[in-house]
């Protein structure tokens, strides 16, 4: 029998070269110019001409792959993956008002959206109310303005909390939100342990990409380890943290340093829980993901493969979980909004589409594809449509959610997977050496590293080596620009009186005492998450919050990085 084997691969070889001999003449004799594409993923990593059986020679398939819904979770993390249970379509939206933003998920709703994902306005982003100097001119223009209780409880008027799962994308004041979002469920009945849905709350990716940061490391740590335990301990069904790939790609990371540096982000959150006194298992079942889908179609499959593997091992190895639920790293996925372009922006249907299909292909929980206009402005009503519409395509026509990780076994897909996840672990070792996640966000190490990888994307693109359809090569005249959804300028000036009246009709005094007992407990030990929501039910506002949060904490710049 062994000698049999051994003809097979010594014949096989034999074949693979015969062929590779034909292809080296065939390719002597040259392409037509601009035509053969780099020869690396969009990470830089070598791709071959041809996979074989000989690419994935000495692979142990049960170690390395496995099955859907078991250690490592290559393929999957359910036995049955869509089978089951689609993807869920959660389309990230927020605009204007609280009541605008309102009326936009409703339609998402009655489109076939099956959950909402909130986007935030940038002064709500950064702890700020509507009538802060600083936030002027950009009330409601780039999603919704949450001042207190009020807006966030006509934010989700009509709209059953039990049933449908919500994601919050916002980081330093998101306990404040999560507080807003418990205390409107408790005015309409809605046990808490009922409510399901994500909190961005990453704020490491922050300081690493998207600079929404407003304390200092160590307090949004606490903050962030607060929100973790209260809802392991009282919303069961919540993620408390949504640790977050997407911003660092579209800072201009390659995709294995989105891979090593979200997984590196999540180590240190495990890390920081257990320091906090939980045991690991307490937590790390609810713990989720947020990866970009880039347009290198198999690279990003490969990506999310190598996650899943990566995950499982470290938590069971390094970590010492014993809960198969903390093994599992479960994510939701957005197309890449820095992929998408200004010129031709019908492309972007396409891109966006490939993205999706890739995410899908990758074992995604949960996905939102971008709306073709969103380069250009808040998408229209008509261009989130079709954003959904795409989703639905993918799940209802294409037939890929049929069978559980159809990628499995490629040659190329698995022997990429594996690639993905030996520079992953280098980068882990990487950050060990230098002293951790917090110690290279404070030496500029992750973002010194995602700036040469946007810098060599760039020169790459300007050598013309990487086509962009519609910028560097296929140019034409674009014609008309496509209807825009526009911010009228009233919305600040009414939500800066909504947010006076609250202030004019509240308890003044209840006020001051909720905020002085949030500042006592900052300056202490205990969770603060009971004294924020105690704070939301006076109406304190999310300002009021923050700035007494920041008295204690202090504020944080970061340091110049050359």
């Amino acid at each position: 029998m062994l000698d049999q084997q051994l003809a097979t691969m010594v014949d096989d070889e034999v074949a693979l070269e015969r062929w590779a001999q034909r292809y080296r003449a065939s390719s002597l004799r040259g392409a037509q110019p601009g035509a053969r594409p780099i020869p690396e993923t969009l990470s830089g990593l070598p791709v071959d001409p041809l996979y074989t059986p000989q690419s994935l020679r000495g692979q142990d398939y049960a170690r390395t792959i496995g099955y859907p819904g078991e250690f490592p979770y290559t393929r999957g993390v359910y036995p049955s993956m869509y089978r089951d249970k689609l993807f869920t379509m959660r389309q990230f939206a927020g605009f204007g008002s609280a009541a605008e933003t309102n009326e936009r998920y409703r339609f998402l709703l009655a489109e076939g959206q099956t959950g909402l994902s909130v986007a935030f306005d940038l002064p709500t982003l950064m702890g700020r109310d509507s009538d802060d100097p600083e936030g002027q001119g950009e009330v409601g223009r780039c999603g919704v303005a949450i001042d207190s209780l009020e807006d966030m409880d006509q934010l989700m008027a009509g709209i059953d909390l039990a049933k449908v799962t919500t994601s919050m994308t916002i980081n330093s004041p998101a306990a404040v939100m999560l507080a807003m979002y418990v205390a409107v469920a408790e005015r309409r009945g809605v046990p808490v342990e009922l409510l399901g849905g994500t909190l961005q709350n990453d704020i490491l990716k922050e300081y690493i990409a998207q600079k929404e940061y407003i304390f200092p490391p160590e307090p949004s740590l606490r903050l962030v380890t607060d929100v973790v335990a209260f809802c392991a301990r009282n919303i069961p069904k919540w993620h408390p943290i949504s640790i977050s790939g997407y911003h660092i790609r579209e800072a201009g990371s390659t995709a294995v340093q989105e891979l090593a540096f979200t997984l590196a982000d999540g180590f240190a959150y495990v890390e920081a829980g257990v320091r906090a006194g939980l045991e690991v298992d307490e937590f790390a079942p609810q713990l989720s993901f947020f990866f970009n889908s880039h347009v290198d179609f198999f690279e990003e499959v490969a990506k999310y493969r190598a996650a899943r593997r990566i995950w499982a091992r470290r938590m069971r190895d390094n970590y010492g979980a014993r809960d198969e639920r903390s093994w599992l790293l479960r994510f939701h996925t957005q197309t890449a909004g820095c992929s998408l372009t200004a010129q031709q922006v019908e492309n972007n249907v396409a891109r966006t589409a490939l993205e999706a299909l890739a995410a899908v292909l990758g074992g995604t929980q949960s996905l939102h594809t971008n709306a073709m206009d969103e380069v250009l402005a808040l998408p229209t009503a008509k261009a989130a449509q079709i954003a959904l519409r795409t989703q639905q395509i993918i799940a209802f026509e294409t037939g890929v959610t049929a069978t559980i990780d159809p990628l499995g076994g490629s040659y190329f897909v698995e022997d990429l997977t594996n690639r993905m996840e030996m520079e992953a672990e280098a980068y882990f070792t990487e950050i060990d050496a230098r002293g951790g996640v917090l110690a290279c966000i404070e030496s500029g190490f992750f973002q010194s590293e995602i700036a040469d990888a946007a810098f060599r994307y760039q020169e790459q693109l300007d050598r013309g080596e990487r086509i962009v359809v519609g910028v560097n090569a296929f140019t034409s005249d674009d014609g008309d620009a496509p209807p825009l959804l526009h911010i009228d300028g009233a919305v600040e000036t009414d939500q800066i009186a909504r947010l006076r009246q609250v202030r004019s009709e509240r308890d003044g005094e209840a006020v001051g005492n909720r905020l002085e007992e949030l500042r006592l407990a900052a300056e202490g030990t205990e969770n603060l998450m009971p004294r924020i929501i105690d704070a939301v039910r006076a109406l304190c506002t999310e300002g009021e919050i923050t700035s007494t949060l920041a008295g204690v904490f202090g504020g944080y710049r970061e340091p110049a990085v050359f």
